[in-house]
């Protein structure tokens, strides 16, 4: 267990805040309203410690480096937006995604991303 830190605090609290995956530069954004000395290697081992405690979880899209969002939400995808590179969540799952499984094949797990442009950048 990790001591709880301002640093650590502020991380945590952004990822609750903007409640979507972050990557750890937009965390170090977020976390520096709060704790302005915050450094982007503080913010990199406090994730890794988040992540190993089970606090945080990666979020793999592909292509790019993981981004990090707070562990125990319910099964969900994530759309990616291609003007702001911002990631959100998106509740739920498509229905009859086993029906896309080829015959004799065992389904044990998926991911979906969505790509486009997200409700700011389109108003923009």
């Amino acid at each position: 267990m990790e001591r709880t830190t301002r640093q650590r605090l502020a991380i945590r609290r952004a990822l609750e805040r903007l409640a979507r995956p972050l990557s750890p530069q937009e965390l170090h954004d977020e976390a520096r309203r709060e704790v302005a000395g915050i450094g982007l290697a503080t913010v990199y081992r406090t994730v890794r410690a988040l992540v190993d405690e089970g606090v945080a979880v990666a979020v793999e899209l592909p292509g790019e480096p993981p981004r990090y969002e707070l562990a125990g939400a319910t099964h969900h995808h994530h759309f990616r937006c291609r003007a702001c590179d911002r990631v959100f969540e998106v509740p739920g799952c498509p229905k009859g995604i086993a029906s896309l499984v080829p015959a004799g094949f065992e389904l044990d797990g998926h991911e979906l991303t969505l790509y486009g442009r997200c409700d700011r950048c389109r108003a923009a």
